[in-house]
C-alpha cells in the first residue's frame, strides 16, 4: 500500500544535516543549469520541508531547481517574478509540486502548477504530498489534483521492499521515482 510523506519526516531529514549542508542544499538547488532538472514548487510556509523534499528526489536522480535563493529572482514579488518562474518552469524537465494544506493559501502555488500544466502535460508533472499523517488527504482539497500522479512510498506489486515511486492513481500503475525522473 503505499503512503504519503508525513510533513515531520521531511523535517527530521532536513535536521540529520547541519545548519551549513541545508545552506549548501537550498543555494545549489536555486543556482542549477536548468536543463534537465526538477522545478519543486512549494508554499513558502512549507520552505522547512524543501530540504528533505530535495534530498530525496536527489537520491534519486533529480536536480531539483527552486526559486528560494534564486540570484535573479527580486527582492519583492512583481510581475518581473512570475515572468522569471514562468521561464523556470518552461525551461524545466519536470515539475514536482510539495504540496500540503498550507499550498491552498498560497497565491503562487496553483499558478505554478497550471503554467507547469501548460507547458509539460500531466506526464511530466507529479505531486509530492506531505502531510501529518501516512494517509491523510487534507492537501487534496483542490479537485484538479486528481489529475497528477504522486510521489509515494510503498511497494510495487510482487515486491517486498519498499520504495519511492510516483504512482497514477487513476490507473493504479507506477514508475520507480528514478526511472520517472529520468524519463522524457
Amino acid at each position: 500500500m503505499a503512503e504519503f510523506i508525513t510533513r515531520e519526516f521531511l523535517r527530521n531529514l532536513a535536521n540529520e544535516r547541519s545548519y551549513t549542508e541545508q545552506a549548501s542544499i537550498r543555494k545549489s538547488a536555486s543556482e542549477r543549469p536548468l536543463e534537465g532538472s526538477t522545478f519543486l514548487s512549494h508554499s513558502s510556509k512549507d520552505d522547512e520541508l524543501v530540504v528533505g523534499a530535495t534530498i530525496i528526489l536527489e537520491n534519486h536522480g533529480a536536480k531539483v531547481y527552486t526559486d528560494k535563493v534564486d540570484p535573479e529572482m527580486p527582492p519583492y514579488t512583481s510581475a518581473k517574478t512570475a515572468a522569471i518562474l514562468k521561464g523556470r518552469i518552461r525551461q524545466t524537465k519536470r515539475f514536482v509540486l510539495l504540496n500540503s494544506p498550507n499550498s491552498k493559501e498560497s497565491k503562487w502555488v496553483p499558478w505554478e502548477l497550471g503554467i507547469a500544466d501548460g507547458y509539460k502535460g500531466d506526464a511530466r508533472i507529479a505531486l509530492f504530498p506531505s502531510a501529518d499523517r501516512p494517509y491523510d488527504m487534507t492537501w487534496a482539497e483542490w479537485e484538479y489534483l486528481g489529475l497528477y500522479s504522486r510521489i509515494v512510498w510503498g511497494n510495487f506489486k510482487g515486491k517486498e521492499k519498499s520504495e519511492w515511486m510516483v504512482w497514477n492513481h487513476r490507473e493504479n500503475t507506477a514508475d520507480a521515482l528514478a526511472s520517472w525522473l529520468a524519463g522524457n
